[in-house]
């Protein structure tokens, strides 16, 4: 393989859908891929990943970090001479955070509606009744057509 070797002679790889899927909406739709250049593809992508994860580790180690962040990425993409990417990188990421920050609204709903756990749950125990209350009125008028359905027959 490479000077990158995981040393556990693990069998690195990406799933080959999502490689399609990539190489797919980046090419014409009259552009065809031949399996070798697919796998040359993987490979080269897995060879890329293996860098980059070696050089983030050594800028968390020199900083004394044991998280790498976003900012680590960007650090060592600049160290491996990437500086071309960075503005689409930057750009990406700040798409990301926003999306995050959706995420995490949608998430404190619960927390932002002013309630506490208590009445939550109150909330929902009320909503669980009603939700038997209308099964059982349902469940006891289909019974009674049944018997009327019965009784017709005999």
């Amino acid at each position: 393989m490479s000077e990158y070797s995981t040393g556990g002679g693990e069998d690195l790889s990406l799933p080959k859908a999502t490689v399609q899927k990539i190489i797919g909406e980046i090419l014409p739709k009259d552009i065809a891929i031949s399996k070798d250049a697919r796998e040359a593809i993987t490979e080269l992508s897995i060879e890329f990943i293996m860098i980059l994860s070696t050089q983030l580790n050594d800028i968390a180690e020199k900083e004394a970090k044991r998280t790498i962040a976003s900012d680590h990425v960007i650090k060592a993409l600049e160290e491996l001479g990437f500086h071309n990417y960075l503005e689409i990188i930057n750009k990406v990421l700040d798409e990301h955070k926003e999306l995050l920050k959706g995420k995490e609204k949608k998430n404190n709903k619960f927390q932002n509606s002013g309630l506490s756990e208590e009445e939550l749950l109150k909330q929902q125990e009320e909503l669980f009744k009603k939700s038997r209350a209308r099964l059982q009125n349902n469940s006891t008028s289909e019974e009674g057509d049944v018997k009327q359905e019965i009784k017709l027959e005999i």
